[in-house]
């Protein structure tokens, strides 16, 4: 069973889940606008269940005879924090044996409290879902290496230049939005997951980033340092509080937070579970930037 899978990563797993043959129920909400991807859901073969969140028998209805459920979710806390509470509470009420949240970032398990608006979400969950009796297994995988391509402003493609700040010879994890549903999918359909697997598709530096973007593009890049980790918090703090509230997923201060995160080192994911599928073939960040529209 499968929550949020009109959204870019839950589609991904919905089609990796149907190429192993697997049954896949998708709960939509009645208010679902992706017309599209609600079309590609039914003609994939996926099952689609109409479910208001908030109707307690209806989803514990749609979680019956689950093996597994898998949340894809992504919003805020009455999403990341409420709405999967709504879901869990109905997969242990369905007697469904796992629950797969929907965590898909850096180790926040490593990262202090107040670092990270939306990972400090994810950490509240992972608190009620420890407590659920259910088999939970969260997927952590860096930064998704689509972002680099244009959304994530580290590799700059107009100046030529890959923009850090702290150490350059830090290493972070990168993982195509494709490389996780894949292994999510894999992982759904393992009953033997433990709580945490952690992959990565790359593990490069700021001077590997470097290195890539050359390699994808054929140009020389440089490297751009902005100043050091005290300097880009205080620059957070300026963002945040100079823009107006709303309620983004998103907003270009939350990007800073991960950037910050990653560049501490503190969420480097290790070890790597890379290996306990073979079938996925991990996409290195060369290709991703390589593949960029241009």
């Amino acid at each position: 069973m499968l929550a949020g899978a009109t959204g870019h990563l839950g589609q991904r797993i919905a089609h990796h889940l149907r190429q192993h043959g697997a049954a896949v129920r998708a709960l939509i909400r009645p208010e679902s606008r992706n017309k599209s991807a609600v079309a590609a859901l039914q003609e994939s073969g996926v099952q689609l269940v109409e479910v208001d969140f908030s109707d307690s028998a209806a989803l514990n209805a749609a979680c019956t005879g689950a093996n597994c459920v898998v949340s894809a979710l992504s919003g805020l806390r009455e999403v990341i924090v409420e709405a999967q509470t709504q879901l869990l509470n109905a997969a242990v009420a369905a007697g469904a044996p796992r629950f797969i949240p929907s965590d898909f970032c850096i180790d926040y398990t490593k990262l202090p409290p107040g670092s990270n608006r939306n990972l400090d979400l994810r950490r509240e969950f992972s608190q009620r879902l420890d407590q659920a009796p259910v088999q939970a297994t969260s997927i952590l995988n860096g930064m998704f290496a689509d972002l680099l391509t244009g959304q994530a402003p580290v590799v700059l493609f107009g100046l030529k230049r890959v923009m850090y700040w702290g150490r350059a010879d830090q290493a972070m994890d990168f993982t195509t939005m494709e490389n996780t549903a894949e292994f999510s999918a894999a992982a759904a359909l393992d009953p033997t997951t433990p709580r945490y697997l952690r992959v990565a598709g790359d593990v490069l530096t700021v001077r590997g980033l470097q290195a890539a973007a050359s390699q994808a593009t054929g140009d020389k890049f440089g490297l751009l340092r902005l100043g050091g980790l005290g300097a880009f918090a205080i620059a957070i703090k300026l963002t945040r509080a100079l823009m107006p509230a709303s309620d983004d997923v998103f907003p270009p201060w939350q990007g800073m937070q991960y950037l910050h995160n990653m560049f501490t080192g503190l969420p480097k994911l290790q070890p790597l579970d890379n290996a306990r599928y073979s079938h996925v073939k991990w996409t290195p960040v060369r290709e991703v930037l390589a593949s960029r529209p241009q």
